[in-house]
């Protein structure tokens, strides 16, 4: 079944409308029909509107709410992923990954060893390709929210917005002690709100570490072997997500 997200103002009674590019894609490309049952989510209340189609016409999709299932598919604490910003397009990759695994937003952060170097103009581009790849993840695997990709942050700025939150998670490639990275994860309780720090491809510099260190972020190890940029973050949504969901590493 596909999965289409509207703004709350769309949802009027039994009422949904859908408008802007999902209506040539449902028309053109799903070649949708009146009468097809589709779910809705407007990204704010975590539900789903399952409803009918009724008709096509124009530049909007009406359909007719049938039920809403209120169960939580969300994680039950929020992820923010703090991504250094790696080279090529692999932040596309790694949105698309996160946003799959649950994470609640993405941060791309300019630490001092990444490569890219975003201009104003540039990161306006990215954010608008990236928050589009973040939709087109959450539609994919069934989320009740679209995560937000949130504008390029320098690694001061990302510490301090990350201060007060419940669980700081800071993989660093020098850190040793299986033990604490497993009392961390195994600790993460529902509710709260845990923040992850993934390096770039050159490391995070010991003035970061230690930048880090200050704000009460925890460098922990990810095992024996050293992981890509884009694979810790995915490993580390992956924990979260198996202990959230009932389970424990």
């Amino acid at each position: 079944m596909y999965q289409f997200f509207v703004q709350p103002e769309q949802i009027q009674g039994k009422t949904i409308r859908i408008t802007g590019s999902d209506v040539n894609h449902m028309k053109n490309v799903l070649r949708m029909k009146p009468g097809e049952e589709i779910s809705v989510s407007n990204g704010v209340d975590g539900k789903e509107y399952r409803c009918g189609i009724e008709s096509i016409d124009g530049d909007e999709v009406v359909c007719t709410l049938r039920f809403i299932k209120e169960e939580g598919l969300e994680l039950p604490s929020r992820i923010y992923l703090f991504q250094c910003l790696p080279k090529a397009d692999k932040m596309e990759l790694v949105i698309q990954k996160a946003v799959e695994l649950g994470a609640y937003a993405v941060i791309p952060v300019a630490a001092k060893r990444c490569v890219v170097k975003l201009d104003a103009k540039k990161e306006k581009n990215k954010l608008a390709r990236w928050q589009q790849i973040s939709e087109a993840a959450a539609k994919q695997s069934k989320r009740r929210i679209i995560p937000e990709v949130m504008p390029v942050m320098s690694m001061k700025e990302a510490v301090s917005f990350a201060a007060d939150m419940d669980v700081k998670l800071f993989p660093y490639e020098l850190a040793e002690g299986w033990e604490r990275t497993r009392q961390l994860v195994d600790g993460v309780k529902a509710g709260q709100s845990i923040a992850v720090f993934i390096g770039p491809e050159g490391g995070f510099e010991d003035s970061e570490v230690e930048l880090a260190e200050e704000a009460g972020f925890v460098p922990v190890t990810l095992g024996k072997r050293i992981l890509r940029t884009e694979t810790a973050g995915f490993t580390v949504l992956a924990w979260l997500m198996y202990r959230l969901e009932g389970g424990a590493i």
